[in-house]
């Protein structure tokens, strides 16, 4: 619980300050932030640790969490490696939203986990046993719930990775995007901005990005280690930068304006720059009619070692794309 009262601290500076000027209506906290990532550091031969931390949601942690949106009057959200009781002895990476209520009103899955690091699964690992408990629809891979400051839904990490995962979500309606965090080297070579804007412009939707800075390896760990790099952002709907904070020591936090009537007004007026209109779905399908990543891959097992994982997966889709004739191998 160490954690979550530091949440507190820093949320209680950060929105005394930000309300100076607006009202704090959604607090965003980074992936990372109530469990760290010890879950990644340690490989499958101490899978039964990394189930063990994983939390309930809800939960006794959700449950000091929903205190803070109360108090503050806010939507709040986190994430958290997390169990599942119709899917025992798995765990998954999560989203969660908290309304001012301090309800749980969302629950996303990752859909694309950062393999070989993670040792949680997602959705399309499970596949069959997914669709055929929650069924085959967006809402099932791409969650969304509406509020009154607009609707919002979840991307974790590597998911803004890929363009599909942001446009699944807003084909399903969302405005504003939960997309937290992002490591070194790809914070410092800008990966990480040039992402959040292209995903934010192209579907005309906010995109809030809180990132983490320095963590502790261990529990034991002495010194911190700077291994994601802050940047924390958010992005409106034409991919500009209106809240940011290029790094600070320790805990820090940024602000901006999320104006939801501002991007309505956009996509109901604009004649081009809203692209999402003009999707000419019969011919994007195509793309996606061959399988390339395996699904299903621990629907029987569990995750494998990273060792194994590189050569049985991650070097079988490369080697699938030179098969598929997507790929031209290097002269060298």
């Amino acid at each position: 619980m160490k954690n979550i009262n530091h949440i507190h601290d820093v949320v209680a500076a950060a929105s005394w300050l930000s309300s100076l000027d607006l009202p704090v209506k959604l607090i965003a906290i980074p992936e990372g932030a109530l469990q760290g990532f010890t879950d990644e550091i340690f490989d499958m031969d101490h899978v039964e640790y990394a189930v063990n931390i994983a939390i309930d949601i809800p939960g006794e942690e959700t449950d000091r969490l929903a205190d803070i949106a109360k108090q503050y009057r806010a939507y709040l959200i986190a994430q958290a490696k997390a169990k599942d009781e119709r899917f025992p002895n798995r765990f998954f990476n999560n989203a969660f939203i908290i309304d001012p209520q301090g309800r749980i009103i969302l629950r996303h899955y990752k859909n694309s986990p950062l393999f070989p690091v993670e040792h949680s699964i997602c959705p399309h690992d499970i596949y069959d046993e997914w669709i055929k408990i929650n069924g085959r629809s967006l809402q099932a891979f791409f969650p969304v719930v509406e509020t009154d400051i607009g609707v919002l839904g979840c991307a974790l990490a590597n998911e803004g990775s890929y363009p599909e995962y942001i446009r699944g979500l807003a084909m399903n309606g969302a405005e504003v995007i939960y997309r937290p965090s992002y490591p070194h080297p790809h914070t410092q070579n800008e990966f990480w901005e040039i992402q959040n804007r292209a995903r934010a412009l192209d579907n005309n939707v906010y995109i809030v990005a809180p990132n983490t800075g320095t963590y502790y390896l261990t529990t034991d760990s002495p010194v911190p280690i700077d291994t994601f790099g802050g940047k924390s952002m958010i992005v409106d709907y034409k991919g500009r930068i209106v809240g940011k904070l290029e790094y600070g020591a320790g805990s820090s936090y940024c602000a901006g304006v999320i104006d939801i009537e501002a991007l309505r007004d956009f996509r109901s007026r604009s004649l081009w720059a809203n692209w999402m209109k003009d999707l000419r779905t019969e011919i994007i399908q195509l793309i996606y009619e061959r399988p390339l990543y395996p699904k299903n891959l621990w629907l029987n097992r569990i995750p494998m070692k990273h060792k194994e994982y590189e050569e049985k997966v991650i070097r079988q889709n490369i080697e699938r794309m030179y098969q598929y004739g997507i790929w031209r191998k290097p002269s060298r």
